[in-house]
């Protein structure tokens, strides 16, 4: 008998303990979460300075840790056999603070951690499926069309990498596409691959990444999208005096902003990106920090 009221006041202890531990983690979560009076305060404040946001910022910011990338660093040899149809018969030579590499139409220059390859008659070739660009009256270029193109690219040669956006460049002549690399479903936004692709093909490939090695140190508090939304407002108050600006999407993610020796490991660490109906890059705030840059 003893026993069994032993074991009844066990089970009621370990059932209080996980209600206090769920209350807890719930306290804790609604901690890191945008209220709704926040919201409303920001969107106030943004429409005071001639800010118009008609998307939802990241509603969690959780404490976030350090992501470990290296320097910029290429396998010369592998991008060679990746972008020219003849990597053997490629000419070498330095020029552009860097080096080039040149096979017929086809041209890529490395430096300083960044890659540039363009032909304009289309890489390997490739057209964009339904596009005949020597017909009189082509089909109007699509991203649909285009991103054919380039996500088999990806995902034969650097399949660590997701589609991020897109954007019409020279009045419709070519689509920029862009993808960054995700780890642990983060994207790190200084790890690019971005194509120009016009009714030829994939005319242009530009790309810097460095190797994530993984995440370091402890977790540190970030600053709350809506703080990071009133310092970008502050940072384009001299541009909202004479014309309204509207948000047009906000999201968190890893960036690596210094990069100086190739041979190193640097810290990425979290940035929430604005983008504006200004452009298609956008403005850099850092979470750690809330200090912006563009």
């Amino acid at each position: 008998m003893e026993w069994e009221r032993a074991k009844n006041y066990i089970l009621i202890f370990f059932l209080l303990l996980n209600l206090g531990l769920g209350l807890l983690l719930y306290v804790e979560s609604r901690r890191y979460t945008l209220t709704g009076e926040q919201e409303h305060r920001i969107h106030s404040v943004l429409a005071q300075n001639n800010i118009s946001m008609y998307i939802f910022p990241p509603r969690r910011f959780p404490p976030m840790r350090t992501l470990s990338v290296t320097g910029f660093y290429y396998d010369t040899d592998a991008l060679l056999q990746v972008l020219f149809e003849n990597p053997y018969y490629v000419e070498r030579s330095q020029a552009f603070g860097g080096y080039v590499f040149q096979n017929g139409s086809s041209r890529m220059i490395i430096s300083n951690g960044f890659i540039f390859f363009e032909d304009p008659d289309g890489f390997r070739r490739n057209r964009v499926p339904g596009i005949n660009p020597l017909a009189p009256e082509s089909t109007p270029l699509t991203h649909a069309c285009a991103s054919v193109l380039t996500d088999a690219f990806v995902r034969s040669y650097f399949p660590g990498f997701v589609h991020d956006r897109f954007f019409f460049v020279d009045d419709g002549y070519g689509i920029r596409i862009i993808y960054h690399q995700e780890y642990r479903q983060q994207l790190v936004h200084s790890n690019f691959i971005e194509f120009l692709v016009t009714s030829t093909g994939i005319v242009q490939i530009e790309m810097q990444f460095g190797e994530i090695q993984g995440f370091v140190g402890e977790q540190r508090m970030i600053f709350s999208p809506d703080e990071a939304l009133l310092r970008f407002a502050q940072r384009v108050r001299h541009i909202t005096q004479e014309e309204p600006i509207s948000i047009r999407r906000m999201d968190l993610v890893y960036f690596q902003e210094y990069v100086s020796d190739q041979n190193s490991v640097y810290n990425a660490v979290p940035f929430y990106r604005i983008f504006t109906c200004r452009g298609d890059r956008p403005f850099l705030v850092n979470a750690f920090t809330n200090m912006i840059i563009d």
